[in-house]
């Protein structure tokens, strides 16, 4: 398997989305933004898509997209007294422009399935790299802010009383999640990104006591969704994404009835 390069950049690729999305996602999970990543994942559908009709890489239009979206949806989520409403008007346009700009660009819709739900063939090696330094960059921010981020996303009330500047951390935090929405949506698609920003997290949540435990729980379980997703995909020929929701979904289940039978024993 590993004879082959573009399997060999899969890996390499798919082990830095899994530490960025389980990092990140704890503290998604833990700020209720599961909504919000679902709705990036969406907007990053547009703007690759843009890309392709400007004929770049579509990793950049969705970082363009997500930067300027999480901001917006984010601000927006927490001063708008319909932000349910609010945000899913969002998405419909954004999903809306998406598909106007596949359809103004031309492209088959075989590329259009590898922008939804992702593309093991799709990643090159300065793919690859531009993915790795991506996700330093969402990981040097997230360990810039820990502190704050840490006391505003398990204490908002507590945080807000120690004076933490919970507008900075969030704005900070917005720009990771939107990077790491941009960054996972290589392997699993725009559509399906959310997967690994929630589930991961959501499982780890029953296990980890503290949050460095949470963390660790979290990137180990997204590192075994994608590296068994691939894998199985390689054997299989069959889509990497179906592979990778169905093992952290059956992770998330068995968790959380371990946890209700132990709860109730």
């Amino acid at each position: 398997m590993f004879a082959y390069g573009f399997m060999r950049n899969a890996f390499l690729a798919s082990t830095f989305i899994a530490i960025t999305c389980g990092a990140v996602g704890v503290y998604v999970v833990a700020r209720n933004f599961s909504f919000l990543a679902h709705t990036l994942s969406e907007i990053g559908f547009a703007g690759a898509a843009f890309a392709v009709w400007l004929g770049i890489a579509p990793l950049w239009g969705m970082l363009i997209f997500t930067l300027l979206g999480s901001i917006s949806v984010g601000e927006l989520s927490m001063h708008s007294d319909q932000k349910e409403s609010a945000i899913s008007a969002i998405s419909a346009l954004f999903i809306g422009l998406g598909v106007l700009f596949l359809a103004i660009s031309g492209a088959n819709s075989n590329y259009a399935t590898n922008i939804l739900f992702g593309s093991i063939i799709g990643v090159d090696k300065q793919g690859v790299i531009h993915l790795v330094v991506l996700s330093i960059i969402v990981l040097l921010l997230i360990f810039a802010i820990q502190r704050p981020l840490n006391f505003d996303s398990f204490d908002h009330i507590g945080a807000l009383a120690h004076g933490v500047k919970s507008g900075l951390v969030g704005v900070i935090f917005l720009i990771a999640l939107a990077m790491s929405v941009s960054i996972g949506a290589q392997i699993v698609g725009s559509l399906l990104v959310f997967i690994l920003l929630t589930l991961p997290p959501a499982t780890a949540c029953y296990i980890g006591r503290t949050i460095p435990t949470m963390i660790a729980w979290s990137v180990f379980f997204a590192l075994i969704g994608v590296w068994a997703g691939l894998y199985l995909g390689f054997i299989t020929n069959l889509p990497v994404t179906f592979f990778i929701a169905v093992i952290e979904v059956a992770i998330y289940l068995i968790t959380y009835f371990v946890h209700v039978v132990r709860h109730n024993l």
